[in-house]
């Protein structure tokens, strides 16, 4: 009989509400949704009840697919867990990355496997899924 090894994901679970719903859907099919206001065509991300720019509450979701690639805005390093389950994860690289594709978009997540001699603003990255449950998968950050 083969055993069976399973790893338990220890950091906190992103919750679905009515508002990020579609973009937690589609993450767990390891794509990205992103909300789009039909009045004035800006992107809303994080998704809400209503535009960021006009207040509009005439959203839609769109699909940009699984290959998503960026550059890092912006990051910093923490070398401390501010949450249980990141205390195996130091230093964790946590950035703001512009999509390539969609330089409107800039969206938080952690580099994973980076630290301060291999992550820089500029540095290029891809969007991968990691596995939290059976339910809920995580968009994450690698080096390209």
């Amino acid at each position: 009989m083969k055993e069976e090894t399973k790893v338990i994901y220890e950091k906190p679970i992103p919750l679905k509400n009515t508002y990020n719903a579609p973009y937690w859907d589609a993450a767990d099919r390891h794509e990205l949704n992103v909300q789009k206001c039909n009045t004035c065509s800006n992107y809303n991300h994080p998704p809400g009840p209503s535009c960021a720019n006009c207040g509009s509450i005439d959203l839609i979701w769109e699909n940009l697919g699984s290959t998503i690639t960026g550059e890092v805005y912006t990051y910093i390093v923490s070398n401390r867990p501010f949450l249980p389950g990141f205390q195996n994860e130091l230093p964790t690289v946590i950035a703001v990355v512009q999509l390539e594709e969609y330089p409107d978009i800039k969206i938080i997540g952690n580099v994973l496997h980076g630290n301060t001699e291999t992550v820089s603003i500029g540095t290029k990255v891809k969007m991968v899924w990691i596995e939290a449950t059976e339910e809920r998968a995580i968009p994450q950050w690698v080096l390209v």
